[in-house]
């Protein structure tokens, strides 16, 4: 495949922090929908007497797996061939019309057909808005432009725990009201992302009016040695992140947590820990030091975490020193890596694509394992500390063996490394 004109393009060296703000807040979107739509389920299975296996498919049809995936796919080849504006402004409208009928659902079908709405509609702004931000980002602070996305997945989590805490009274309509701050964020994200100007690299590849790349073409060569290191390293790590929620609520009881109060504090300590740490290391050292070491070292560190609770009795030490390794080792691990490498190992007009597909292959993978995590927390809580290390470990060898050297080179500079070999 011949080296793309749009390669010499220059991107100025200034940073845009607001259309990266704009952009990234599709994960604190993402992300609390997540949670909010896990505390909502519980409320609406006593209301309306449904089924735990009924509850299980909302869940995985969902914003948290397959929904999202089949948006992803989907978004992400749109994305390519309609620009990343269109897609990332108007997926708004489509997660506001599938938040609203959660705000005002008054029958199981609007649940379900809620989520999976709102799925779908999370999945294609990630790639849309992964890809924005990656190339409108300076080539020496790509890493520190994505990490604000990964605050603002952490970021989602607490304000939507905040929330939940302050309106435990009201039950149902607490939820509805939870649901109902992520709507009217999504309304003014569309009117503010509709200012925001398309991708210069985007826009440059269109203009120039040269064949697109196949599909067919991420399966090849150094494109499909990317897709595998991506899935593989990011896929178990998911798996991990995915089945991890059952230690949460055990961890909480058994160290005396006993009160809503004090989970909540301690889930929101934790994401503080993970927002920390994204700021700390991800955001000031991705750009400038080995990333295979960086990676490596956050690996270490979660495989370490969790082995504390196959290896040792759990006491508040153990348990404050587990939520501290593994919330620290993940701000600057495989999540944020997995977002950076993803914009950085293909090209423009296959970008969001590429993305797309990865996403897709591993959130589908995760709403399928999902069926699976009652019989793995039956196995007992030490058997299963060590089946989340075996994954943590499987996903630090794939992404240490396959991680790339991108520090500080531009989009079009790996492109053509990538077309050289």
């Amino acid at each position: 495949m011949a080296t793309n004109p749009t390669d010499m393009l220059h991107v100025p060296e200034k940073d845009n922090w607001r259309d990266t703000i704009l952009a990234g807040l599709a994960n604190y979107i993402d992300a609390g929908s997540i949670v909010a739509g896990a505390a909502a389920l519980a409320l609406w299975q006593e209301t309306y007497k449904l089924s735990n296996d009924f509850v299980g498919l909302i869940g995985a049809f969902g914003p948290n797996a397959i929904g999202a995936g089949i948006g992803a796919l989907v978004g992400g080849w749109l994305c390519d061939h309609l620009g990343r504006k269109k897609i990332y402004q108007w997926d708004m409208l489509v997660y506001a019309a599938g938040m609203a009928m959660l705000v005002f659902a008054w029958a199981p079908w609007m649940i379900v057909t809620g989520f999976m709405i709102v799925g779908l509609a999370v999945g294609a702004d990630i790639p849309a808005s992964w890809s924005l931000i990656a190339e409108q980002a300076p080539d020496k602070r790509r890493g520190k432009h994505s990490g604000v996305a990964q605050v603002l997945w952490y970021l989602g989590p607490v304000v939507v725990l905040l929330m939940s805490l302050a309106l435990t009274n009201l039950g149902g309509l607490g939820a509805r009201i939870v649901f109902a701050h992520l709507l009217v964020i999504a309304l003014g994200l569309t009117l503010l992302r509709s200012r925001m100007s398309e991708s210069k690299r985007w826009t440059e590849a269109k203009e120039q009016k040269l064949e697109r790349p196949p599909v067919s073409t991420l399966f090849k060569g150094k494109y499909l040695t990317s897709i595998l290191g991506l899935v593989g390293m990011y896929g178990f790590w998911n798996l991990w992140a995915g089945t991890n929620g059952f230690f949460f609520p055990y961890i909480l009881r058994t160290v005396g947590a006993a009160t809503q109060a004090q989970s909540v504090a301690i889930q929101a300590l934790s994401f503080a820990i993970g927002m920390a740490s994204i700021y700390f290391v991800f955001m000031k050292y991705s750009d400038k030091v080995n990333q295979r070491t960086l990676f490596g070292l956050s690996a270490i560190i979660q495989v370490a975490g969790m082995a504390l609770l196959g290896l040792f009795d759990l006491t508040i030490p153990v348990a404050l020193l587990y939520v501290f390794l593994l919330q620290f080792g993940g701000g600057f691990g495989a999540q944020s890596f997995f977002q950076l490498w993803s914009a950085e190992m293909f090209p423009t007009m296959l970008r969001s694509t590429a993305q797309g597909l990865c996403f897709a292959i591993v959130r589908i993978s995760l709403g399928v394992f999902s069926f699976f995590v009652p019989m793995l927390t039956a196995t007992g809580f030490t058997t299963l500390a060590w089946i989340l290390t075996g994954f943590l470990v499987v996903s630090g060898v794939i992404g240490f063996a396959w991680a790339p050297r991108n520090e500080g080179k531009s989009l079009e500079q790996l492109e053509a490394e990538r077309q050289a070999a």
